[in-house]
């Protein structure tokens, strides 16, 4: 690949969020909070962080609740190690890009893949057992849940989504969603992947099911040391006595702590539980592990639960970031889609037979995973074709450049693109100009 002393190192994007529907418990710690706080603090990662609260108002309707956890959940992040910093770190609903680009994918996603999401079907089939409608009380939030997820992932071309594996289909759908928009308009979207790891993508709650707040069976993340004790002595476990073997496949109890041991901790255990180890003992080794992770983040925690204004200030922060990139992004979408001034429209109609008054870029990804745009004429003809760029952030940066000073930009975006004929400069130049003029 040909590059520039100012071509960027590669840069991948991590994106995620937790919904802030109730305290944040040790299975959003390993899944989401502590995986996606490391990954911030490598070379190469730009990271967004946020806080779904539009994704609340789909199961809360208790206004104080979402607040809280709001609250909570940013503290969480923050006291785990988050550093706004490095990172975007923002909140859902002070983004207005995110819902407008949410009905932008609506018009290009086939209800037929939203019929198949797993949290409608099975709302579906609980109705249908209690034999009532199969659509009672399933709400069109809930429907459209993984429109809005895909919103929230595409607008910023997240390359990498950390989820449990219980989420991989809503990374599918989001991407097919980019792929759609992209067959239609162009390619805008980077098609995301699912980042999980293996170990931890879901964690058992105490009573064996998923960790979740809808079951009631969470260990809230920032328990006090007595209260985590207390949780873990109700993990349910089963009635064999001390000295007799133990299965580790399948316990509640070791899966927790291989969530949060290392590896040779892990078969440390395992070889406990087969040499029949007691229930009561391995309670307190797994409060121990736990403990001994989380004690040192409780201070932090405590003192921005108590001053939330400092959350607040850190989060409105982050939106700016967040709509730097949004703003101009949604700009270019609205285009795409045909949501242009009327006099661009005008002069496009006058002169519709004119190859310079058609002219577009197309950006696009292609199989070597770099990022490319091209400049087309009326007839597909290609006047201006880049090289390969690592960012889909600095190809849109260039092409934005070459929108907006059209010519003038072209002596330094020249360094970025295959050499253009003489022959054909004219005609990249009047295109130029026409797109400035629109």
């Amino acid at each position: 690949m040909l590059t520039t002393p100012n071509t960027p190192p590669p840069v991948t994007r991590f994106l995620t969020g937790i919904t802030t529907s109730g305290t944040p418990h040790l299975g959003n710690y390993v899944g989401s909070i502590r995986p996606s706080v490391r990954a911030s603090l490598n070379a190469g990662v730009e990271s967004f962080y946020f806080l779904a609260d539009y994704h609340s108002l789909i199961k809360i309707d208790e206004p104080a609740r979402i607040q809280r956890s709001t609250l909570e959940i940013a503290a969480s992040w923050l006291a785990a190690g988050l550093d706004p910093q490095r990172v975007t770190f923002y909140r859902q609903s002070d983004v207005p890009e995110i819902p407008e680009l949410t009905w932008f994918l609506t018009c290009v996603t086939g209800k037929g893949i939203l019929n198949r999401a797993h949290a409608y079907k099975a709302s579906v089939d609980k109705n249908t057992a209690a034999g009532v409608d199969a659509d009672c009380d399933v709400t069109a939030g809930l429907f459209m849940y993984p429109v809005l997820m895909g919103a929230d992932i595409l607008m910023f071309n997240a390359h990498k989504v950390p989820v449990g594996r219980d989420q991989i289909q809503h990374i599918e759908m989001a991407r097919d969603m980019a792929n759609s928009f992209n067959h239609r308009y162009g390619e805008h979207f980077v098609p995301p992947q699912a980042e999980i790891e293996e170990s931890v993508a879901t964690l058992p709650g105490l009573d064996g099911r998923k960790m979740s707040k809808s079951y009631d069976n969470t260990i809230p993340l920032f328990s006090s040391r007595e209260q985590l004790k207390k949780l873990i002595a109700g993990i349910v476990t089963d009635s064999r006595a001390p000295g007799e073997p133990k299965e580790s496949e399948g316990s509640a109890l070791f899966q927790i702590y291989q969530a949060f041991a290392s590896k040779q901790e892990t078969a440390g255990l395992r070889k406990a539980f087969a040499e029949g180890i007691g229930w009561g003992e391995a309670k307190q080794i797994l409060f121990e592990r736990i403990d001994r992770e989380i004690a040192p983040m409780r201070e932090r925690y405590q003192h921005l639960i108590d001053h939330p204004q400092e959350v607040e200030a850190l989060l409105l922060a982050g939106a700016t970031k967040a709509r730097a990139i949004a703003t101009p992004f949604m700009a270019q979408l609205r285009s795409a889609v045909g949501l242009r001034p009327l006099t661009t429209g005008a002069q496009v109609h006058r002169e519709k037979s004119s190859k310079v008054a058609a002219a577009s870029f197309k950006q696009y990804r292609e199989k070597d995973g770099k990022f490319y745009f091209k400049l087309v004429d009326a007839d597909g003809a290609v006047l201006l074709q880049s090289l390969a760029f690592d960012s889909p952030k600095v190809a849109g940066q260039t092409i934005a450049a070459l929108q907006t000073q059209g010519t003038k930009a072209l002596p330094e975006a020249l360094a970025l693109l295959q050499p253009v004929a003489a022959e054909q400069l004219d005609a990249v130049q009047a295109a130029l100009a026409a797109l400035t003029a629109q």
